[in-house]
C-alpha cells in the first residue's frame, strides 16, 4: 500500500474509532496511529482539524456549540429535558433487561429502548452537519434502536448487546444520510434540467415571437420528450414559453 493510500486508510480508521468511542480520541492515540507516516507537526495538526470537522474531539471533547447550529442546540436541549422524565436505571437493571430482551420479553425490550435513548442522541451528534437535521437523525436512530432490541435473541452473550445496538443505530443514521444525499443530487439535477428547459424555451420564444412546442425544444436541445415534460411538471407549470397542448 502506497503512502497516500495508507494515510487515507488511517484517517478512515481514526474516524470510525472516534465515533465508536463517543466522538473523542486522546491525542496520543492519534499520534500513535500516524507515527508510521512520519508526518511533520503541521501535517499532524491538519489531521486533528480533519477529525474535529468530523465531530471528533482530539485531546478534549468538543462542545455542542463547536459543530451544531443554534436551532439544533435548542432542539437538543428540549429533547434532553424530555428524557430527564425517564427512570434512572442501574447497571444491574440494564443487564437484567438485556437478558430478558434477548429472551423475547417485550416489556424488557421497551425498557431497554428507554435506557439507550440518550446514547442515540450522542451518536446523532457525531453525524450532524451532513445535510440532514439533528432531529431526523435522532428519529432514525430511535427507529433502528426499537428494531434492534427485538433482534437481540440472535446474540450468544449479553455483553454483545450494546455493540450490536450501537452499530444498528449508526447504520440507520448512515443509511438515512446516504438516501438524503442521493435525493439532494436528484433534486439538483432536476432543478438544472428545469432551468435549462426554461432558458431555452424563453430564448426560442423570443426569436419566434410565439410559444414553442415540445418537439421544437427536443430538436434544439437534444433532450428527450420525457425529460422536457418532466421539467415542465417539476416547474409547477411555470415555464410559460412552452405550448403544452392544453391551450396554454
Amino acid at each position: 500500500m502506497d503512502r497516500e493510500a495508507r494515510f487515507t486508510q488511517i484517517l478512515k480508521e481514526l474516524t470510525l474509532r472516534g465515533r465508536d468511542e463517543g466522538g473523542f480520541l486522546e491525542a496520543g492515540t492519534v499520534d500513535e496511529a500516524l507515527a508510521p507516516l512520519e508526518l511533520a507537526p503541521d501535517q499532524v495538526e491538519m489531521v486533528y482539524d480533519y477529525l474535529r470537522k468530523n465531530h471528533i474531539g482530539v485531546g478534549e471533547p468538543l462542545r455542542d456549540e463547536d459543530y451544531l447550529e443554534s436551532e439544533e442546540i435548542d432542539y437538543l436541549n428540549m429533547y434532553l429535558e424530555e428524557l430527564k422524565a425517564l427512570p434512572d436505571y442501574s447497571d444491574g437493571e440494564k443487564e437484567a433487561a438485556t437478558l430478558s430482551a434477548m429472551a423475547g420479553d417485550t416489556g424488557a425490550q421497551s425498557r431497554l429502548v428507554e435506557m439507550h435513548l440518550p446514547n442515540v442522541v450522542e451518536i446523532a451528534k457525531l453525524y450532524a452537519g451532513q445535510g440532514v437535521f439533528l432531529e431526523d437523525l435522532i428519529g432514525e436512530g430511535n427507529v433502528a434502536l426499537s428494531l434492534g432490541v427485538t433482534m437481540l435473541g440472535a446474540l450468544e452473550h449479553q455483553s454483545e448487546a450494546d455493540g450490536m445496538l450501537t452499530r444498528m443505530i449508526m447504520d440507520g443514521m448512515e443509511e438515512y444520510i446516504a438516501v438524503a444525499a442521493e435525493q439532494s443530487r436528484q433534486d439538483e439535477k432536476t432543478l438544472k434540467s428545469v432551468n435549462e428547459v426554461a432558458a431555452k424555451a424563453s430564448e426560442m420564444a423570443e426569436e419566434l415571437r410565439r410559444k414553442v412546442t415540445v418537439e421544437e425544444l427536443m430538436r434544439e436541445t437534444g433532450m428527450s420528450r420525457k425529460a422536457i415534460e418532466r421539467a415542465i411538471v417539476f416547474s409547477g407549470g411555470k415555464i410559460d414559453d412552452i405550448e403544452t397542448g392544453n391551450g396554454t
